[in-house]
């Protein structure tokens, strides 16, 4: 299944299963999606429950919000969440201090979706990672799937929760198919939000990522495989919560670890991570300082070559676990 009909059925499965579910965004509806997300479910559920709207992100996330508060279950979709930084006053000021704010009177259980990240030569524009931005902020899930399972799991875990959840997607992993499960593919399966999943156990180096970046440190340990090096790779899924007991214990076994992301350097995820091991009792079990492979600390280029410069390879993770081992 790829990542787009994960989210897709996702998404009709809960629409299905409860009618206070419905989904807003730029043409999500008779266009079935400027990615072909929401494809067919215009035609399944008709105008009251997917619906179009202008190009005002700022106006259809406070419908939303508002919405939400009156006891609906809204999905709304940003075309990219970079346009989402119309919409942040709502996400932050209104959805996510609601339940704090009103004393537990008031809930707001809605999910913004879209894609997040660097895409393909979309310009600086359209390519930054908001994972650090959102996850900074109490009162709002922040979740970034990797592969199919991670995309239903999640995303169902996020339309049935009664907060405020952010869904940072990646474009470019949206055509890319992965193995499903019988048990993944029912309608039944949901993912615990705040639980990281080892996608590759290993006993010298753990690789810590979230999103595609997970797929760069599965291929840099096979790399590093190839020289008797066995990494272990930690998908993080849940950016909020952070699941911080996953990564200690990964780091009491193999005593070295690489972060590995897509967003700027300055106050990422890996600086959480890394004060998270600092602050722990991870910290006695590390044999040598914590290497990070983040995106270029620059707006993205826009040409495909300098762009492939600007965002973590397969033999940046590989060398940065080289020095972190001390392997020449």
């Amino acid at each position: 299944m790829t990542v787009r009909e994960a989210l897709n059925s996702a998404m009709d499965e809960e629409m299905s299963r409860d009618d206070a579910v419905f989904v807003m965004g730029e043409e999500v509806a008779e266009y079935n999606g400027a990615y072909k997300i929401t494809k067919g479910l215009w035609a399944k559920y008709g105008d009251r429950r997917v619906i179009d709207t202008p190009i005002t992100e700022m106006g259809f996330t406070g419908i939303g919000v508002g919405a939400g508060l009156n006891g609906t279950r809204p999905i709304i979709e940003f075309m990219t969440w970079n346009f989402a930084m119309q919409s942040v006053d709502h996400i932050i000021n209104s959805a996510a201090k609601a339940r704090y704010m009103s004393g537990g009177q008031l809930g707001c259980p809605i999910v913004f979706r879209g894609p997040n990240g660097a895409a393909a030569a979309v310009g600086a524009q359209h390519s930054q990672c908001f994972g650090a931005w959102y996850s900074h902020c109490p009162g709002v899930f922040t979740l970034a799937p990797y592969n199919s399972r991670d995309a239903k799991g999640l995303l169902k875990a996020a339309i049935r929760d009664d907060n405020p959840t952010v869904f940072l997607e990646d474009e470019v992993s949206y055509g890319k198919e992965f193995p499903m499960t019988e048990e993944e593919m029912s309608e039944d399966f949901i993912l615990p939000i705040g639980k990281a999943n080892i996608e590759k156990t290993g006993t010298d180096i753990t690789f810590v990522g979230y999103s595609r970046w997970v797929g760069v440190a599965l291929d840099a340990a096979a790399e590093l495989e190839k020289i008797g090096v066995n990494a272990e790779v930690i998908n993080l899924r849940s950016l909020r919560p952070l699941d911080s007991a996953t990564i200690i214990e990964s780091v009491k076994k193999t005593n070295h670890v690489v972060t590995v992301e897509g967003g700027w350097p300055q106050s990422g995820i890996g600086a959480e991570i890394i004060a998270t091991i600092m602050e722990t009792e991870a910290f006695d079990y590390l044999d040598a300082p914590i290497e990070r492979i983040c995106g270029a600390d620059i707006p993205m280029p826009y040409t495909a070559s300098l762009e492939a410069q600007a965002i973590p390879q397969v033999h940046n993770v590989v060398a940065a676990a080289k020095r972190t081992l001390n392997i020449q």
